[in-house]
């Protein structure tokens, strides 16, 4: 694999994922006006009968866990009667307001409780409405037994021990990406769905777009020809990593409200700082996954859908740093797919940090490159479009062959209910997509290309390297 250059200015403009997310306003009282749309936009018309509900808690209610349960609570086929969140209440946590990246809010299990409660005060028009609880400790919650479902938006280092918790009680799940840490917690929980037999979402929203069907389309209509080649572009972050090389330098007092010990949960011990929470453990190794767990779920979920992607064979990555605390800030990471279900090998590229792939042949003069390309033996996709646009325009638009999607929620209340699998169900999706991302951290580690036996879990030609493939759980933790 050749060097990688230092990222351009115009890789400044490139795009991630266009996740389409609600406005989310500052405050919980605005967040409670937010959650007033009318109901037959995302749940359906009619009542349900208390007793026909899907009880819902929430564990980890900061900047996306509060969304998430706005959204939730809005389907009449829900009911939350639980938050949980190791901080009472807490200000910092970073919106998800792609184009107000930097605006911040509060957070945590009252400002949680408060909007939900303040949302059903509403629905019932008139009194107050005190049927929330919260708990700082996720498994004191899971004691109870009126909680039929949960959703999951800690930060990474604890996504996988709070959903075995929850599996191993029967509890539906929705979890945020990446669906764990670790490639061997992913194929954990995949195991562990299958003994539960419950319905299961990962977060990533895009799955259920129209996008990501005309990009499946495209493909299966032979548009593009055989697909051999995948460039995945990721700009850079709203967010600058952390100025140190190692670990802050100070002790910080543990802000009142925060249980720092249920925080770090199953990650090694260190000392509270602001540098980790709320918002920037994504950056830290022991705590987040880095740009490929944040957004990789996003990204290469319509890939693995679209060219019915497997275990990749081998892994390889190049960056331009490497750091035992802090994830790299500009790198490539190169996956090699076999032959597959008639389709031939692939090579998919992820570019981070603003580097940028060779400018396809077949795009316009002045035109800017979008993130997602697919080079076929007859033509160029760029996201869910062909190029140049005049083929496109001649082209239309593939037959429609697949069926659409009810909404990414809806999609696994309806699975809760009895309906079918979600899109992005962890045991035929979620769980996949996720150890193909954090393969792609695995190699991030090391300095050659790992040849990587899937199903059996293993890299072949590196014992060492296999260490970075689980990690080890603090006492009291286990997976």
């Amino acid at each position: 694999m050749k060097d990688i250059s230092r990222p351009s200015e115009d890789a400044r403009e490139q795009r991630g994922i266009r996740v389409s997310r609600r406005k989310f306003l500052r405050g919980v009282a605005a967040a409670t006006a937010f959650a007033l749309v009318p109901r037959h936009v995302l749940g359906g018309e009619g009542h349900v009968a208390p007793s026909e509900k899907t009880t819902l808690a929430g564990i980890g209610t900061g900047g996306q866990g509060i969304q998430n349960m706005l959204r939730f609570q809005q389907f009449p086929e829900i009911q939350v009667v639980a938050v949980c969140d190791v901080n009472r209440e807490g200000g910092g946590y970073l919106s998800w307001n792609w184009t107000r990246g930097t605006e911040t809010r509060v957070g945590g299990r009252e400002p949680a409780r408060r909007a939900i409660e303040e949302y059903y005060a509403q629905q019932k028009g008139a009194g107050k409405y005190q049927g929330c609880k919260t708990y700082a400790d996720y498994r004191e919650l899971f004691d109870r037994e009126d909680v039929d479902a949960v959703m999951v938006a800690t930060p990474d280092h604890s996504h996988a021990v709070v959903t075995m918790a929850a599996l191993r009680k029967g509890k539906h799940v929705y979890c945020e990406k990446p669906l764990t840490y670790s490639v061997y917690e992913a194929r954990q929980v995949a195991e562990a769905v299958r003994r539960a037999k419950v319905a299961t979402q990962l977060g990533n929203q895009g799955q259920a777009t129209e996008e990501a069907r005309l990009v499946q389309e495209f493909i299966l209509d032979g548009a593009i020809g055989p697909v051999r080649e995948v460039h995945m572009t990721l700009g850079r972050r709203f967010w600058e990593p952390p100025v140190w090389g190692g670990r802050p330098p100070e002790t910080v007092p543990v802000p009142d409200g925060l249980d720092w010990n249920l925080w770090l949960g199953p990650a090694p011990q260190r000392p509270y700082h602001p540098a980790y929470h709320p918002w920037r453990w994504r950056d830290w190794w022991d705590f987040g996954t880095g740009p490929l767990g944040d957004m990789g779920c996003h990204k290469l979920s319509t890939v693995v859908k679209a060219l019915k992607l497997g275990h990749p064979i081998s892994v390889e990555a190049i960056c331009s740093e490497r750091n035992p605390e802090i994830y790299p800030r500009h790198f490539e990471v190169r996956y090699e797919f076999p032959a597959r279900d008639g389709m031939p090998p692939l090579t998919l590229r992820w570019l981070d940090g603003g580097l940028t792939p060779p400018r396809p042949k077949d795009l316009e003069p002045g035109r800017r490159m979008a993130g997602d390309i697919y080079l076929g033996e007859k033509g160029t996709l760029m996201e869910h479009r062909l190029i140049p646009e005049s083929r496109m325009k001649s082209y239309g638009r593939p037959p429609k062959v697949l069926p659409r999607s009810v909404g990414h929620d809806k999609e696994w209340i309806d699975a809760c209910r009895g309906g079918p699998p979600a899109g992005s169900d962890f045991v035929a999706h979620a769980a996949l997509l996720t150890e193909i991302c954090l393969l792609g951290n695995v190699a991030l580690r090391v300095e050659k290309k790992l040849d990587w036996d899937g199903p059996n879990l293993k890299i072949t030609n590196d014992d060492m390297a296999n260490r970075y493939l689980r990690r080890e759980y603090r006492e009291g933790w286990p997976l």
